[in-house]
């Protein structure tokens, strides 16, 4: 509320606001924020590490996901030109003769990440295993 002034003939409203009370508080909350900062220990993210394989995977299978997402796969020289329907069977049927065989997912860098993950997801609804993805080290 505004006080009021007396001074000569008429009373006048003062339309200050006093910075003080705000000043002292936020010293106070300044000080505690310095002295509970260094007692707070930060978060350690437990992150999973990677070992190598025992032995290579026999047979590598790979997916090549292009940039028009059109999916092929290849086993050695061998390629051919898939659809998201025929992915999980046609790797099922390579892998049927191999006991140590690895699918190997490489997409063009340019496409949506959603393609990577329907691929993927389909692979795994499947129950095919050892499925990873290639990347490209940066130099």
């Amino acid at each position: 509320m505004a006080s009021l002034v007396s001074r000569g003939r008429g009373r006048r409203t003062i339309n200050e606001i006093n910075m003080v009370p705000f000043i002292d508080v936020m010293l106070v909350l300044l000080i505690i924020f310095m002295v509970t900062a260094p007692l707070i220990t930060p978060s350690v993210i437990d992150l999973p590490s990677v070992g190598k394989a025992a032995k290579q995977p026999d047979q590598v299978i790979q997916l090549v996901i292009g940039k028009d997402e059109s999916i092929e796969m290849k086993i050695q020289e061998k390629s051919t030109s898939l659809g998201l329907k025929d992915i999980a069977s046609a790797v099922k049927k390579a892998q049927s003769g191999v006991n140590n065989s690895a699918v190997v997912i490489s997409a063009d860098k340019n496409i949506k990440y959603e393609s990577v993950v329907k691929v993927m997801d389909k692979l795994q609804r499947e129950g095919v295993q050892r499925v990873g993805l290639s990347v490209q080290l940066a130099n």
